[in-house]
């Protein structure tokens, strides 16, 4: 008889506490800027010791222990931050990432830099929301006022007969000398009677 059901016992694992998109985002992007600061701030370091490394010609790099984070966001700026992720649809985060990852590797900002690089970074995408939302509204608008009843209407005066029987041929015009009708290819449209 094996112990193992009962050391295991009958409850279920532990799930994570399910978390609103707005939190995962916020920290999603906080992650983000944290994570190119550090590198930000390591390739800073890699600068120095090259240039220090020219001037000595000697590398000591491998008694030096690694050295703690030289900049942090303050409490203010951290909250600004925050709040403007807050701001972010899900569905930009991404394309967020993206954008501010490309522009730290175009420009290869200071440590300091990489905060308002960042903050410029979720001011585009702030603005490319609100222009798209401005867009789906006007276009909402739009399709609730256009008429409706012009198709309608057109289709329930005209008739069209691509294969009337009445069509003339070229050969029928040139017999009576009359000049062709505008156009061959197109069907005939003709208005219905009314009553």
């Amino acid at each position: 008889m094996s112990l193992l059901p009962w050391l295991r016992g009958n409850e279920a694992p532990p799930r994570p506490s399910p978390r609103s998109p707005a939190e995962m985002v916020l920290e999603t992007l906080m992650v983000e800027l944290a994570g190119q600061m550090r590198e930000a701030e390591r390739q800073q370091r890699e600068r120095s010791h090259a240039v220090r490394k020219v001037c000595t010609r000697v590398d000591y790099s491998w008694l030096a222990s690694a050295p703690r984070p030289a900049y942090d966001l303050s409490p203010g700026e951290r909250l600004q931050l925050e709040d403007v992720c807050a701001k972010i649809h899900p569905a930009y985060c991404g394309p967020a990432i993206l954008r501010f990852r490309q522009l730290v590797a175009e420009q290869e900002p200071e440590v300091q830099e990489v905060s308002r690089l960042f903050r410029s970074v979720l001011q585009e995408v702030l603005e490319r929301m609100e222009e798209e939302e401005e867009a789906q509204r006007l276009t909402r608008q739009w399709s609730l006022r256009a008429p409706r009843s012009t198709l309608t209407t057109f289709r329930s005066r005209a008739r069209i007969a691509p294969f009337a029987s009445d069509i003339h041929t070229i050969s029928e015009d040139v017999e009576r000398d009359t000049p062709p009708p505008r156009a061959w290819s197109l069907p005939e449209f003709r208005a219905r009677k009314e009553d």
